[in-house]
């Protein structure tokens, strides 16, 4: 056997392997149990005993350098994997960052910000009122007559409870924002201006310009010297901020039963179609008396306009039901 020439195939082997796995062959192949030096080990039996004794000899000597040389790559290798995984992972602070992903406001989150930011600028006040509200402050208290078809169950959505013929405890989900004039009367005494956003419930059919759950916008200035001048100049202020233009206006005679006169506005941008904006009016006397407010001591205007029209109109949307349907390619625009 010659093991010289094994020794050289053995440190020809282990100098050019580059990597843990190959040193790991090589280890297996010449030192494991069943192993080239192991087979040699097995073979000394057929020998002489003087010439078993220095093969032995020999080949020891040779396992023990073989093992020396692998576990001096072994560590060579180790240093120099981490080095180049530092290196890889070392990171360059001139190199400009990624961009994060960052969530964004809703577009009627933008538009009800907006049209807050504006009217307080005017001092108003801002402020909110219950979803969950009573046949009596979302009718009776408004001046809506009993038999009145915006009570009927195809316009409100009534809540199932126990037959209960007090208007008071009889319950709704709002169909306006209108209710909040009242309870904001009965607790504050006049001059004041508030605003009112929030949601509102039909019981509508959805399609492009309807849905069941919407926004909507109340205000209502009270104070003893106020008229349809005060409430056409206010509107013009916003509208104009609002959509960074001059805008025309027109009113309409309308009906509401909480204002009297009543009138609808449109409003037209770069000579476009006219299109409804909202209702508004003088607050009717019944209102003020139901809110426990002297109707010949108090007069003023209140209005009210839909945050999804708004919006609509703003960035030039034609269906609302875009505002609701979650797709992240329309949100992701504003």
């Amino acid at each position: 056997m010659d093991l010289k020439n094994l020794k050289n195939e053995i440190q020809e082997q282990i100098k050019k392997a580059e990597d843990l796995k190959t040193l790991n062959n090589i280890y297996k192949k010449y030192l494991g149990k069943k192993g080239e030096i192991a087979k040699i080990f097995s073979s000394l039996g057929g020998l002489p005993q003087k010439e078993r004794k220095n093969v032995g000899q020999e080949i020891n000597l040779l396992k023990k350098e073989v093992d020396n040389t692998i576990n001096n790559k072994l560590k060579k290798v180790k240093s120099e994997s981490k080095n180049t995984e530092v290196k890889e992972k070392k990171i360059d602070v001139t190199i400009p960052g990624k961009k994060i992903d960052q969530g964004h406001l809703h577009p009627l989150t933008l538009v009800q910000r907006e049209l807050i930011r504006i009217f307080e600028s005017m001092g108003f006040e801002t402020v909110e009122g219950p979803e969950v509200e009573t046949e009596w402050y979302n009718f009776n208290a408004l001046n809506v007559p009993s038999d009145h078809p915006a009570r009927d169950i195809q316009d409100t959505l009534w809540l199932k409870q126990d037959e209960n013929k007090d208007s008071k405890k009889k319950l709704l989900m709002r169909t306006q924002t209108s209710p909040v004039q009242v309870r904001y009367m009965e607790k504050h005494n006049p001059p004041f201006r508030i605003i009112v956003p929030g949601r509102v419930f039909r019981n509508e059919r959805t399609d492009a310009s309807h849905d069941c759950g919407f926004y909507q916008c109340e205000g209502l200035m009270v104070d003893k010297n106020i008229s349809v001048a005060n409430f056409k100049a206010i509107m013009f202020a916003f509208l104009k901020e609002f959509f960074e233009e001059n805008i025309d206006i027109r009113f309409r005679p309308g009906y509401f039963p909480f204002t009297e006169p009543s009138f609808e506005i449109d409003i037209r941008r770069k000579k476009e179609d006219w299109l409804e904006l909202m209702g508004a009016g003088m607050v009717h006397p019944n209102v003020f008396k139901a809110a426990g407010l002297n109707a010949n001591k108090w007069q003023g205007f209140a209005f009210g306009m839909g945050i999804d029209r708004l919006a609509m109109i703003k960035y030039n949307i034609n269906d609302i039901r875009l505002f609701y349907s979650g797709n992240l390619k329309f949100l992701n625009q504003f």
